[in-house]
This record gives C-alpha cells, sequence and structure tokens, in this order.
C-alpha cells in the first residue's frame, strides 16, 4: 500500500465528487494531501471550516492535520475517540 496522495481543492471548493474521489484514494492509499489552490482563497478560518466538513462527512475513521494551506488526512482502523 503506498503512502499518500494528492488531492486539489480549487474554486469549486468542497462536492460530492470531492468526497467521493477521496474515499476511492483511501482504498489504495493510507495518507491523503488535500491542497487548497490560491483560487480556493487563503483565509485559514475558511480552510479549517472546510476541513472540518470533509472529516465530519468521512466519519470517525479519520483524523486531519492542517500545514500552511496543505490539509493532511488519516484513516485509522479503528474510530477514534471523542
Amino acid at each position: 500500500m503506498k503512502q499518500i496522495s494528492t488531492i486539489q481543492i480549487g474554486k469549486n471548493g468542497v462536492s460530492d465528487n470531492l468526497i467521493e474521489t477521496i474515499k476511492v484514494h483511501f482504498k489504495h492509499y493510507q495518507n491523503i494531501k488535500v491542497v487548497f489552490l490560491k483560487n480556493f482563497g487563503r483565509d485559514k478560518n475558511k480552510i479549517k471550516k472546510q476541513a472540518e466538513e470533509i472529516i465530519n462527512i468521512l466519519g470517525n475513521n479519520y483524523t486531519y492535520r492542517i500545514i500552511g494551506f496543505i490539509m493532511i488526512i488519516k484513516k485509522w482502523r479503528k474510530p477514534m475517540r471523542q
């Protein structure tokens, strides 16, 4: 299993198609790097809200970390405790 895959988010933001793409990538990769492009915006709060929205849709088996304008999503075998 490969380590990491990269997905880019542009001006369209988070869509159902993006979520399905992330789910498909997790079948082959352990981690996914989501890059927020310049046309998405450079507002850190907006990026954090979008990251939380993505994680809420994906479920409890996922955690994330934001580094600059990049979000790293990791899938765990067991659900994370709240």
